[in-house]
């Protein structure tokens, strides 16, 4: 979908303040109310906004250790059921079939180093992993970060 200057302010001001009604968001831009409307739900149609619901941190929920693990899996399991073992651990957050020596990139959480540890049994414990390697972040520095992308498709150059 091709968005536009206004279609990425929408998106702007809602990221920022997501309990914004689409009244105040129409006077803020000074567009139609209906206007405003209609351009969410195009996007949202279209797959360019996905929700609005609350957005997690991991870290205030006590989850202070992040890694992202490389797993070489047990080939005759298959990404899909290896993903749907994995599914069942909820410190693993993000899940992607990757190029490279590794077959799959995960986001893992954890409450401590030792509860990574934890983390990696289980999912050594699923038996469709056959090796995992963990790089732990120390600091982050932006993540989930979306709105320039949103600013860079919305400009004609």
């Amino acid at each position: 979908m091709q968005i536009d200057s206004l279609d990425a302010d929408i998106v702007t001001l809602f990221t920022e303040d997501p309990r914004m009604s689409v009244l105040e968001a129409s006077r803020v831009l000074k567009v139609a109310r209906a206007t405003v409307q209609a351009r969410l739900d195009k996007m949202q149609r279209a797959g360019v906004t996905s929700g609005w619901g609350p957005r997690l941190s991991p870290e205030a929920l006590g989850y202070i250790v992040r890694a992202y693990c490389s797993f070489v899996i047990r080939q005759e399991s298959g990404h899909d059921a290896v993903a749907a073992a994995l599914a069942d651990i909820p410190e693993v957050l993000e899940l992607h079939t990757v190029s490279g020596e590794s077959d799959l990139l995960a986001c893992v959480v954890a409450r401590s180093n030792a509860d990574l540890q934890r983390v990696l049994d289980q999912v050594m414990a699923t038996n469709t992993v056959l090796r995992s390697s963990s790089v732990i972040v120390l600091n982050s520095h932006f993540q989930e970060r979306t709105l320039p992308l949103v600013k860079a498709a919305a400009d004609p150059r």
